[in-house]
This record gives C-alpha cells, structure tokens and sequence, in this order.
C-alpha cells in the first residue's frame, strides 16, 4: 500500500491489533462541522484486517454538535467467535464482524462472493475492497469465516484536511476478475454531511455480478436501542418476518422500539414496501432524548432494506444491486445529514 498524505492529515502506525483504545494507522479530518476519524487499510497494524468487510473508508469516529455517532461497540474480539456473542457484561466480536462505522460489504447471488462457488480446495475468489482469498475446503461460503488473502492487491490511500481519497486495484489472472475501486470518504464543505463517493470499474475479462450495503453500525453517544430512537423511511413498511411485538414495531413508514435493548435482545427485520427510484433510498433515525440524528440517502435505487440492532448498536441495511461488464463501470455515492432537534425534558 502507498499513502500520500498532507500536513493537515494524521497518520499513526500501531505496533498491533491490540486492545480497546489502541492506536491505528488513520487519518483525521474535519470540515469545521464535523471531526471524523478514518481508520486506514493496513494489513499488518490496521483495525480491520479480517475477510467480510471493504477495509476502505471505516469510520472509527465522527463527532457533531457534542454527539458521537459511532465508535466501538464491542468490547474483546476473539478468533473463536463466529459473529457475536456475551461474555458476562461483554459484548464479544469475531475479526469478521469487528467493524465499525458505516462499513460495506460485497456480496454475491446466493449470499456467496466472486469466484468461490466455482474454485476448488486450494483455489481463488474475490472479496471486493479485500482481495484475492483462498477456498480452504469444500465447505459453503461463509462471511463470518476468516479466509486465506493470497494476493491483498494494491492499496493507494491520499489524506486531506476534509476527505480521504482510496483505491483498490486487484487483478486475478486465474479467475478473471478483476477491478479498480475508489471510494472516497468526504466531509462537505461547511455543512454536516459526510459522502462516501465510489466506482468500480470492471478491469478483468469477466462480468461482476454483485451487491453491496451499508451495515451503517449507528452507536448514537453509546446509548442502546429504546423508545427513544425512531427510524422513518419515505414508504409504508412491510415486512414478511416482523419484531417481536414485546420488543418493537412496525407502524406505517417507522419502527419503532417497544423497549430498551439488552442483554441477548436483538430487533431484527426485513424491510420491504420501498418502490424502484432512488428517492425511497432514504433513512432517518432520531433520538428525542439525545436530541441527535441523522439521514441517509443514496443516488440509486434499492435492492433490498433491513435492520438489525443489539443491546449496543442500531443498524439499517441498504442495499445495491451492481452487474458491471468488462471495461465498464459503476459509480454510487452515499449522503450522511447529522442534525440536532429540540432535547426531550424528563
């Protein structure tokens, strides 16, 4: 990976991938309205080395008006964990799902990646914003598993005072795909909006058929899902496999939470009812409480919606569909809106 980097950005290097609060190589900006920081792709000492998620772009940080929208919300990582799970009063991670802000992930038909299904034992496939991985047996593809990175392509990150520029350029001569990624992460200039602006370009002889989403791991000044907390979307929602009533519901455009989350609670549903434009590819989630919030909105339309959120995290799930052919490309940019509303008086 090469890095270019201007006075005004901050690049650390870590000796590991250590503990809650140890230092990463990252860059922070600003924009006068927000302070983020970005946490970089770094295959020896970055916070995000494992298989599932794009290791461009993770937001370790971003703070507005004395609000903290995101941050750790795990507290150990354990290679033994396929997901998640509780330890006492513990929330603890596997490297897979040990990602922060809103992190992306690519994911092929059939819940599986590019290539995998046709590599045999010992052969390649493709995690876009990762690399080239090796099938290690005959076993289904699984997200949650940590796979061999045979080849991590070639990373080239550019740190500015507002933005943080990335690209990936992979290409593998064995499968035949191959690609070049940008993303860049970008705070707009006096206003409280973050972009995360991309293209793919298909760069190898054979079509990428895909999908990407937003997990969007919204952890609002460290507070658990509740009552407090209202997502709203432009449709009606529908939804085959609705909360548990005790827990939350659905009511016309809004989920709305029942009860404060906890211990092993978790809201978790499938949301449907959005139409073919991109302007249902709108998401608020405010905390009247906290008097915080924010708006997600894509420029293309939806593939699929979901949500899912613990004791510790809200999530909604956007997702894209991407068929790109060789020599083509894809582009698609993401708008975050943090605002803050009238604070609720107890």
């Amino acid at each position: 990976m090469s890095c270019y980097l201007s006075r005004a950005a901050v690049l650390t290097l870590a000796a590991a991938y250590g503990a809650r609060g140890a230092d990463f190589p990252k860059a922070e900006i600003s924009n006068g309205e927000i302070r983020a920081i970005v946490y970089l792709p770094d295959a020896a000492h970055g916070f995000y080395r494992a298989t599932r998620f794009d290791w461009s772009g993770v937001i370790g940080s971003l703070a507005y008006r004395g609000h903290e929208y995101y941050g750790q919300w795990f507290q150990r990582v354990d290679p033994k964990v396929r997901d998640f799970t509780y330890d006492g009063s513990d929330i603890v991670s596997s490297p897979c799902t040990a990602m922060t802000g809103p992190a992306e992930e690519f994911v092929g038909p059939g819940n599986t990646t590019l290539g995998y299904d046709e590599a045999k034992p010992g052969g390649t496939f493709i995690k876009i914003g990762v690399g080239v991985l090796r099938r290690p047996d005959d076993s289904a593809y699984n997200r949650f598993r940590n796979y061999e990175i045979a080849d991590p392509g070639k990373w080239t990150v550019r740190a500015h005072e507002d933005r943080v520029e990335f690209e990936h350029d992979l290409l593998d001569a064995s499968t035949g795909y191959g690609y070049s990624y940008t993303k860049v992460v970008r705070l707009v200039n006096g206003e409280p909006v973050l972009t995360l602006e991309h293209k793919l370009k298909n760069t190898g002889r054979r079509p990428i058929d895909t999908s990407v989403y937003d997990h969007n791991f919204l952890y609002l000044d460290r507070q658990p899902p509740g009552p407090d907390f209202t997502i709203s979307v432009p449709f009606a929602i529908r939804s085959d496999h609705p909360p548990a009533a005790e827990s939350a519901e659905i009511k016309g455009n809004q989920i709305l939470y029942r009860k404060v989350l906890q211990d092993r609670d978790r809201v978790a549903t499938p949301v449907d009812g959005f139409g073919a434009t991109r302007s249902d590819y709108d998401i608020r989630i405010e905390n009247a409480k906290l008097g915080a919030g924010m708006r997600i909105t894509g420029d293309r339309p939806l593939l699929s919606e979901s949500l899912w959120s613990i004791r510790a995290v809200l999530a909604m799930e956007p997702f894209l569909k991407i068929d790109i052919a060789p020599g083509r490309e894809y582009t698609w940019t993401i708008e975050y809106r943090y605002y803050t509303l009238p604070a609720a008086h107890n």
